[in-house]
């Protein structure tokens, strides 16, 4: 058995922020919105094919981020998918939407536009928010 790693692709896209319970836990480098990704160890591609037990917890992880997207973030909802079409490796998007941001009411998927980068210190909030201290 291979080692886990997280494809190369989110690496790219994404700062990664650390471990949730189930999950390595990914920021969308965009600031734009608020776009979390969640990766489990798995090397299923569908999130529906996991063993009962973590596909609970992924989604409780996933809840987690959404609750802190609606009550720390100020978003009026947090859309929640797993799509794989372009990087195979499961992975859940969590992206806090809200009626004014840079893509509403599209998705941001094709429509968000090369946008603001996170500080470090602001990423170091947002880990520091959702990991603990």
């Amino acid at each position: 058995m291979n080692p886990f790693s997280i494809h190369p692709q989110l690496l790219a896209d994404c700062h990664p922020l650390g471990r949730l319970s189930a999950t390595h836990l990914l920021l969308h480098r965009n600031a734009a919105v608020p776009w979390l990704i969640l990766v489990p160890e798995t090397e299923l591609q569908n999130l529906l094919d996991l063993p009962a037990r973590q596909r609970d917890a992924v989604l409780a992880d996933c809840k987690r981020v959404s609750d802190w997207l609606t009550g720390t973030r100020g978003c009026a909802r947090a859309n929640v998918a797993w799509i794989g079409n372009l990087v195979p490796q499961l992975h859940v998007h969590v992206v806090g939407r809200r009626p004014d941001d840079a893509c509403w009411p599209r998705p941001v998927w094709g429509h968000l536009e090369p946008g603001p980068t996170y500080e470090e210190a602001e990423l170091a909030r947002i880990a520091r928010d959702l990991l603990g201290p």
